[in-house]
């Protein structure tokens, strides 16, 4: 995977915090960890995680809860949610997976195992999100993605592939800042070779063709996709 996906651990035992974050962070995720269910909708907020792994059993803000919390922000709808439990109650999978859970894994963990079930559920997600899909944004602005045209106040805007692709990756999270780097990873790959203000062109370029106001600027950070104006 050419992006280095950002993924949340939530559990309150520092071992098992330790044990994952380590050996994630050897397969090339941003790792971050919250202790408990209210402070990872609180990091949640602020980090937009790709992947995030909650434990069931929590004081306070339990798994469950925490996982319906997240999934009612609008923001966090399509994000990837897995619960890490050693219930094995037939009882607390279904409320896992009626919380809006999309993977369910018992402890103890067997690494390997339950990093090839994150791989595939990122990249089953980002393949998702970028083929025959139409994306809709509160019908301000349409992203077709099969036919790769931009559909605003119903003219079609046809953009070129990189354009585009940045068009994608931003309105896939809106209010989410990427990363100059994350950008560079997700839509050039890590071993192209571009000039240091190639990111900042294409963003002019979008800007003009789809209109200034839907792409914010966050100065020294990177770009996101201004949720407001959807409002």
């Amino acid at each position: 995977m050419n992006r280095q996906y950002k993924i949340l651990l939530v559990d309150d035992e520092k071992d098992i915090l330790e044990f994952l974050k380590y050996n994630f962070e050897k397969e090339n995720y941003t790792v971050i960890t919250a202790k408990n269910g209210l402070e990872a909708i609180d990091i949640s907020k602020k980090e937009f995680p790709d992947l995030i792994v909650l434990d069931v059993m929590m004081p306070g803000l339990d798994g469950i809860d925490t996982c319906r919390a997240i999934r009612e922000l609008p923001e966090f709808k399509s994000t990837i949610i897995i619960f890490l439990t050693a219930r094995s109650e037939e009882y607390s999978e279904i409320a896992g997976f009626a919380a809006g859970a999309n993977d369910y894994v018992a402890k103890p963990i067997r690494f390997r195992s339950f990093a090839a079930r994150v791989k595939a559920l990122l990249k089953r997600t980002t393949e998702a999100n970028t083929t025959n899909q139409v994306i809709t944004l509160f019908e301000k602005i349409i992203i077709d993605t099969e036919r790769r045209i931009v559909v605003i106040q119903n003219e079609d805007i046809y953009l070129p592939k990189k354009e585009f692709e940045l068009l994608v990756l931003l309105s896939s999270t809106p209010r989410k800042v990427f990363t100059r780097e994350e950008i560079f990873l997700t839509i050039w790959g890590q071993d192209a070779v571009i000039g240091d203000r190639t990111i900042d062109v294409h963003i002019r370029k979008l800007r003009e063709k789809i209109g200034s106001d839907f792409i914010k600027t966050s100065k020294g950070v990177g770009y996101s996709f201004d949720a407001k104006q959807l409002n």
